[in-house]
């Protein structure tokens, strides 16, 4: 544990989120990891059979600690309209920007030990002029990732019990997706991935499979030549960078048992060959991570759920997991 707590930013106030919130604090006030909210505190006080006696307002991370076991922690920053349930609303979306600026100011300044966001829906957001893909790269800019000698983030990872895979490219059209594979940026990933094994997940000595972009790994440049000209020189860089690096591997034998016990991750060349395994593995327990950023940020992985949002039928696994490991991250990170 930590002494500061986490900062949850409450994401799409219309979709499961206020629910998730006060169900993850349910479950973990007793022991913790101690958490505090950035949102609007009525939309957590409806979302609670127990309605507001359960949140408390908080101005800063010691109160919000010295609560947590209580009531649930909010910085209160109200939505300016009301919001139905499993209706996007535009209207919220700056307010959700706000949420997600704040809480990831306070794990800059050190008020919170990492960062936490509660599942967003990217259409309002466009609508309101968001101008980044996801929250991935938006926590980039935000933070202002630099490559520091390890790498330069954002890199997503997603990681379940016996998995984890790292991404080159992330929410990008597949038809653009092989233009952007390129030697650096397979090199960067893997250099981030590497590190974060390392920092974050405490294996000392990291294994990372390379996955192929092709089927079969290009069959030998019939079915593409990204393999032989991109992707395996770039396993021979991280190589000579002293990274455990094999590859480029098959995509569609990498993720049985037997092979997952021959690496530490997977890095995976686009979205869905990176998800897919994760979500058929422990679609309830995912957990989204953010490699190369100056602060610690996890988020739950699933969307916002409108077509159960405000029926109180909305499961907390994932987020509770992103809590935990966030709070594990923070504390091998000292943070």
């Amino acid at each position: 544990m930590t002494t500061a707590p986490l900062a949850l930013s409450l994401g799409d106030p219309a979709g499961i989120g206020p629910e998730i919130v006060v169900k993850a604090w349910r479950a973990l006030r007793g022991e913790g990891p101690a958490f505090m909210v950035v949102g609007d505190a009525q939309s957590l006080a409806a979302a609670s059979a127990a309605g507001g006696s359960i949140v408390r307002q908080v101005s800063g991370g010691a109160e919000a600690a010295a609560s947590f076991g209580e009531a649930l922690p909010v910085l209160d920053i109200p939505l300016t309209a009301p919001v139905v349930a499993g209706q996007a609303s535009a209207a919220a979306a700056p307010l959700v920007i706000r949420w997600i600026e704040t809480a990831a100011g306070l794990a800059l300044c050190g008020a919170a030990s990492g960062l936490v966001t509660a599942p967003v829906a990217k259409a309002p957001l466009y609508e309101a002029g968001f101008a980044f893909p996801g929250h991935t790269e938006f926590l980039g800019e935000l933070t202002r990732a630099i490559d520091d000698g390890g790498g330069k983030g954002p890199v997503m990872m997603l990681t379940a019990p016996g998995l984890r895979v790292a991404l080159v490219t992330i929410h990008e059209p597949l038809a653009r997706v092989a233009g952007l594979i390129t030697l650096a940026a397979v090199v960067n990933a893997g250099r981030v991935t590497a590190r974060a094994l390392r920092r974050d997940f405490g294996i000392e000595a990291p294994r990372l499979a390379v996955a192929g972009l092709n089927p079969h790994a290009g069959e030998g440049g019939a079915l593409g030549r990204e393999e032989a000209e991109i992707i395996a020189p770039a396993v021979q860089a991280l190589k000579d960078l002293g990274i455990a690096a094999l590859g480029p591997a098959p995509a569609d034998s990498l993720f049985h048992a037997e092979a997952r016990a021959g690496y530490d991750a997977v890095l995976c060349m686009y979205h869905d060959q990176a998800l897919i395994p994760v979500k058929m593995l422990d679609f309830w327990g995912g957990v989204n991570v953010t490699l190369g950023l100056p602060i610690v940020r996890t988020s739950p992985d699933h969307g916002v759920g409108y077509d159960i949002a405000g029926r109180g039928v909305a499961r907390p696994d994932s987020l509770i997991a992103a809590i935990r490991l966030a709070a594990e991250i923070a504390a091998r990170r000292g943070a």
